[in-house]
């Protein structure tokens, strides 16, 4: 018998399918996006990412994102917005 049988085994006598489970809460954001128009959450759990402080300049002007450590952190609308319109650029 492995180990997940056993754990199988045991929570069946504990109560198993009618112990009450806990309830998952939504997700809270701790780092805002660095776009200035922007209120979402920019964390890597919620799909945030970072781009350099050049792509957000091509993207949103010089002053319309707040940068941190040289990136600047977006959440996952503004980041799609961004790939969306660097989709065709040739990076290379």
């Amino acid at each position: 018998m492995g180990f997940k049988a056993k754990a199988r085994k045991h929570r069946k006598e504990e109560g198993g399918d009618d112990a009450k489970k806990p309830v998952k809460k939504a997700k809270e954001g701790e780092l805002p996006c660095g776009v200035r128009d922007c209120d979402n959450f920019a964390d890597k759990s919620l799909g945030g990412r970072s781009l350099s402080i050049d792509d957000a300049i091509d993207m949103w002007g010089s002053s319309g994102y707040e940068a941190r450590k040289g990136r600047v952190r977006v959440c996952k609308s503004c980041y799609r917005k961004w790939k969306k319109e660097n989709k065709n650029d040739d990076m290379y």
